[in-house]
């Protein structure tokens, strides 16, 4: 190494020790876009009346994976990969086999400051480094200080249970009781059940030795780091910041209820958050921000009253950023049997109604369910219904009598793409007697949607068909509805929750016994095309576009002149698109993409045509 790169190298560290990098500075150079960008390609993120939107004014549907749990253990010292070459290849099997645009990237605040005050720029600089893989895949990303049940510290070397999060010597500070959770049948209990856990989780929104502060601080510090080392194109990519994930209170004060804490710590905590945001450069970045884990579990006995109900409108510099788990599947004794049509389309519901009323766009960065124990049998189908409950507020037996009470599409990011899964060597709790290496390496958890086969190459454990959706990354206008069945199986089962009515006999019989999608939207008369994400069960010779803007079998290549084209995703990863180009404004639009069909004939395309048309006209006034 020659001694002026030695000289700048030096130069970022003091900076970053003494804090100055928290002012904004200059990026690196702008690097060129992700190959196969075209003109409309600008990968940045707001938040315009309450949705997602891009540079052009189109919505944004986020969609995609948490990378990932490996951040939780101490295996690759905090990081979601061991190598950036690791996370090359995560970030291309993630889009091109899981169909994902967006990650929630995790990030750990042991490993970021170590020692109190000390933000050690070599975890910076390696996590920063696995990002850019993603960002330059084309995928946005948005970074998260991960934790659970506090931290790893609390914990025995031969507890059942770990956490992850803070430093030891944040743990150190508190002089916490020695922890346990009783009888606990599952990790999460430890929220409400373990002393050590709720003092901790107490201190810290109580700034108790000034802990609080120091995660800020730290916190700016890493924020402006990445800033800095990232290009501006780059930088575009980065969606927004997730400052804390599941916060709960641990104790309350006396006379203190859910709703309150939230108002009187959790927000203010928040806010501090927004202006370090701020100071670091992000200010055109969301925060994603999350309220009481429990606000809506949907186990009554678990429930708590939240949701950030009391902060006003958040308004574009937040983001409404919740979980959703099952728990009453998990539990395996409050749900018998599988998940069914429309199944969680009232806890989605929810989300989207409580962003509406904050005036603000909402994400699901966490959802999922166990592939591996005694409840794993449920997973196709609780998978299939979360993600239904995703696309549309309708279950699919009613979605064709009454599309446009569809709603708006949501964002969300599955829990999680870890490409160790099954390979671990992770000493729980440092416990050299006790190497975890199956699963998720993590309080018996097995959610990864991927692994690595015996010669190192990623698959997927779950149904492509259920990962890999048609769904619309960008839509030129207002989504009025959407849909996609997808007929992933249950073992054996395909899942048919959405047939297409027998009063459209045309547009069944094109769609056959295929996987469809069908788009309903208004358009912005910008020139930017509409986007829908094409699964790689649907090459382009395979797949049917029926459309008032055009209907095709084998869509041609995207030119700006073709009103239904297809082309390649930015980021070289070989996943396509569809483009559907409408330059009226205030129009209804339609468009069915199926690969059912094989070689349809003219008449068919044209009555099918026809028979949408005016279905969409009656449906949608």
């Amino acid at each position: 190494m020659d001694m002026p790169t030695i000289r700048a190298r030096l130069l970022v560290v003091l900076a970053v020790l003494s804090g100055s990098v928290s002012v904004a500075g200059v990026p690196p150079a702008t690097a060129a876009p992700p190959s196969g960008s075209l003109w409309f390609d600008d990968p940045t993120v707001t938040v315009q009346g309450g949705r997602f939107t891009d540079a052009h004014g189109r919505e944004i549907v986020l969609r995609g994976y948490n990378v990932s749990g490996e951040t939780k253990l101490a295996e690759n010292k905090g990081l979601p990969f061991a190598s950036v070459a690791d996370a090359r290849t995560s970030a291309t099997a993630l889009r091109a086999l899981g169909g994902g645009n967006t990650v929630r990237f995790l990030l750990s605040w042991a490993y970021a400051e170590p020692e109190r005050g000390r933000v050690d720029p070599a975890y910076l600089a390696a996590a920063t480094d696995q990002m850019k893989a993603f960002l330059d895949a084309g995928i946005r990303v948005y970074p998260d200080f991960h934790q659970d049940l506090y931290s790893r510290h609390l914990f025995d070397s031969d507890s059942w249970y770990t956490g992850d999060g803070a430093p030891k010597w944040a743990v150190d500070a508190g002089n916490y009781p020695d922890e346990s959770c009783g009888i606990c049948l599952f990790w999460g209990q430890n929220i409400t059940q373990n002393e050590a856990v709720k003092r901790a989780s107490y201190d810290f929104w109580h700034n108790a030795h000034g802990v609080q502060d120091a995660f800020l601080a730290t916190a700016q510090k890493t924020m402006a780091y990445v800033r800095q080392h990232l290009s501006a194109d780059q930088f575009q990519g980065i969606a927004g910041f997730d400052p804390y994930n599941e916060p709960h209170a641990g104790v309350h004060d006396s006379g203190q209820t859910s709703r309150s804490w939230e108002k009187d710590l959790l927000w203010p905590f928040y806010e501090k958050f927004r202006a370090r945001m701020d100071a670091a450069g992000w200010r055109d970045k969301p925060a994603l921000v999350e309220p009481n884990l429990f606000w809506n579990a949907n186990l009554d006995f678990q429930k708590q009253e939240g949701g950030l109900l009391d902060a006003g409108p958040l308004g574009p510099r937040y983001v409404f950023n919740t979980h959703f788990y099952d728990q009453k599947a998990i539990s395996g004794v409050f749900m018998w049997g599988k998940a069914a049509d429309g199944q969680y389309t009232g806890d989605f519901r929810t989300v989207r109604d409580r962003a509406a009323a904050a005036r603000t766009a909402a994400v699901v960065s966490e959802f999922g369910h166990p592939l591996a124990g005694t409840v794993s049998d449920k997973a196709p189908t609780v998978l299939k219904a979360m993600y239904q409950a995703l696309d549309s507020r309708l279950k699919g037996a009613d979605w064709w009598s009454d599309p446009a009470a569809s709603g708006p599409v949501l964002s969300a990011s599955q829990w999680q793409w870890d490409l160790y899964n099954g390979r671990h060597r992770e000493p729980m709790n440092g416990n050299p007697d006790k190497v975890l290496t199956t699963g998720d390496a993590w309080n018996d958890e097995d959610l990864s949607a991927v692994r690595l086969d015996d010669a190192g190459k990623p698959v997927l454990r779950q149904d492509a068909r259920l990962l890999d959706r048609l769904y619309p990354s960008a839509t030129a206008g207002e989504t009025v509805g959407f849909t996609y069945e997808d007929r992933s199986r249950d073992g054996s089962t395909t899942l048919t929750w959405n047939p297409v009515p027998g009063s459209l006999p045309n547009v069944q019989r094109l769609v056959g016994s295929g996987q469809y999608g069908l788009l309903l939207w208004r358009s912005n008369g910008g020139p930017a095309p509409t986007e829908v994400h094409l699964p790689a069960s649907f090459p382009t010779a395979s797949t049917t576009v029926v459309s008032d803007l055009g209907t095709v079998h084998g869509p041609p290549a995207y030119t700006s002149t073709t009103p239904v084209g297809v082309a390649l995703e930015p980021g070289g990863t070989g996943s396509r698109r569809l483009l559907l180009t409408a330059r009226d404004s205030g129009v209804l639009h339609y468009a069915l993409v199926t690969n059912g069909a094989t070689a349809p004939s003219v008449e068919l395309l044209t009555a099918a045509r026809s028979e949408l048309a005016a279905w969409a006209a009656k449906e949608v006034s």
